[in-house]
């Protein structure tokens, strides 16, 4: 393919995904093929002989579209949103123009210097501390990861090796040290909630550090709070185990909920004072993967006291779910940089540069756990740069309205819906209320919970079946529920009305079984 061929058949793609975007919601959100569906439509072997353009493009359309699951549909209510842009697009296209694995600042200056810009962009607009700025007191600043899970990953890296240096005698060398440091990490453990996203135990595995789950129920909100957690780190140094760190999250997966950060700093303080075990600092990561987003407005900002976070070490937020760039855009900031250093620097000779080596510059090959790395800030850059804080604010606002509209037609048919959480950054989770027949039964009857159990999953089926639209479900103490999403960029309030409409039939021939 040369620049001519590239150019007739660029130009032909684009006007493809145009008119992909264009008619979406033509399309069944959901696919439905059958497992093992591509590989009896394609050969067992790559052709011996190149094939024109033309002919690969038309087996996107034959071949690939029906396997695709549709996240940018107006009627995907589905998980948390994978947002993706115009802008964004062409971010994309360019940093695959340029490609280089860009692990040092030599390998292009560029690459890095204007991710640390971008995110210190980012870290203004959501209203980060200070402190989390790469030109902070405490030289922090941000990082892009591939996803939140990677994120946390990195910070638990970071916090294990901070945790050691603080708690083991810095004298003991050799055997003996090595002796003291497994004894240590087999004491170490990792907290979460059961509202957390799993990503937390999956780095506590792979750590090869205890776990240990914080329970948080419908009284709370399913959010942490300080008596929980208080109680969890007192009932730890009974045991002689020794938290390291813990995972706070704004915007939980299951319900949006967004645990007291106040009250976990107090939790902390309170801790720190007591004598025991350890005497290390436990590293607190806020994961914001999706409802970070939100911190663009200001009044988010304030109800969520994101201020409070300069007392915690490390915040993550996906650009990738709900604010306009396609995946991944998964933005990490820390509050000291040297943390992630002196955990992930590992230095061979064929790194060496005077910059590097004269510490005059950031090499982020220190604050990853891969090496290589991809030009990402571009689509950042082009993304906050297109739609500037006003347009990024609008997006933000109107898929949150169109969220809150969504819950307040459900409270009104309290004959067939019952809300269990939200309205929340554009999130409602809700169930279906007890049949006419179940009606004068107790609440909370193994027999009643049953049926609006499977009457829930059959509406879930129902709805999702149709290929209009779809949701996802969580179980929240034991009922089922489903959960409803509007943060979608192409989903408008016509959508969500359809959407309402066809729970409100499905749920209404249910009733009436």
């Amino acid at each position: 393919m040369d620049s001519k061929d590239f150019r007739e058949a660029a130009i032909s793609s684009i006007d493809e995904i145009i008119n992909y975007f264009d008619n979406l919601g033509d399309r069944d959100v959901v696919s439905t093929v059958e497992p093992g569906y591509l590989r009896k439509l394609l050969p067992s072997e790559a052709p011996d002989d190149g094939e024109p353009w033309t002919n690969i493009q038309r087996d996107i359309e034959a071949k690939i579209m029906p396997g695709i699951t549709h996240w940018q549909h107006p009627g995907f209510h589905a998980f948390f949103p994978c947002a993706t842009s115009y802008p964004s697009i062409l971010g994309e296209l360019y940093s695959a123009a340029l490609s280089g694995a860009c692990f040092n600042w030599i390998c292009s200056p560029a690459v890095t210097e204007l991710e640390t810009i971008v995110l210190d962009w980012l870290a203004k607009l959501l209203g980060l501390p200070e402190c989390f700025l790469s030109t902070g007191p405490t030289r922090g600043g941000g990082v892009i990861q591939g996803s939140a899970s990677e994120a946390v990953l990195t910070a638990m890296v970071a916090a294990r090796d901070k945790y050691l240096i603080e708690t083991i005698d810095s004298n003991l060398e050799g055997e003996a040290r090595e002796d003291v440091v497994a004894h240590k990490r087999s004491r170490m453990v990792a907290l979460a909630t059961n509202m957390t996203h799993s990503s937390t135990k999956k780095a506590a595995i792979i750590l090869g550090v205890r776990f240990k789950t914080i329970a948080v129920n419908a009284a709370d909100n399913y959010a942490l709070t300080e008596s929980v957690l208080a109680t969890t780190l007192a009932d730890c140094r009974a045991l002689g185990l020794e938290p390291f760190f813990l995972t706070a999250t704004l915007g939980t997966t299951d319900t949006c909920a967004v645990d007291d950060f106040a009250g976990i700093a107090s939790a902390l303080d309170s801790y720190n004072k007591e004598e025991g075990p350890g005497g290390g600092e436990i590293w607190v990561h806020v994961d914001a993967a999706y409802a970070g987003a939100a911190l663009v407005c200001p009044e988010v900002q304030a109800a969520t006291n994101i201020s409070l976070i300069n007392r915690f070490h490390s915040f993550d937020m996906n650009m990738h779910k709900w604010l306009l760039t396609n995946f991944d855009a998964s933005c990490l900031f820390v509050r000291n940089r040297n943390w992630f250093v002196q955990a992930l620097s590992v230095n061979q000779a064929v790194y060496g540069n005077s910059a590097s080596d004269g510490g005059l510059v950031t090499d982020y090959r220190e604050w990853q756990i891969p090496l290589g790395r991809r030009f990402r800030s571009l689509k950042i850059w082009f993304v906050l740069r297109s739609y500037g804080r006003d347009g990024l604010r609008e997006y933000i606002r109107r898929t949150t309205k169109l969220g809150e509209e969504f819950a307040g037609w459900m409270r009104e048919r309290k004959d067939l819906f019952e809300v269990l959480t939200g309205p929340s950054f554009a999130l409602t989770v809700f169930r279906m209320a007890a049949s006419p027949k179940e009606a004068d039964k107790e609440e909370g009857e193994p027999a009643v919970e049953d049926q609006r159990n499977a009457m829930t999953k059959k509406l879930c089926d129902e709805v999702n079946r149709s290929g209009r639209m779809w949701v996802t479900s969580t179980i929240l103490d034991g009922r089922f529920a489903i959960r409803f999403m509007t943060g979608v960029r192409r989903t408008e309030k016509e959508h969500v009305e359809a959407a309402f409409r066809l729970l409100v039939e499905a749920a209404e021939e249910i009733m009436n079984e």
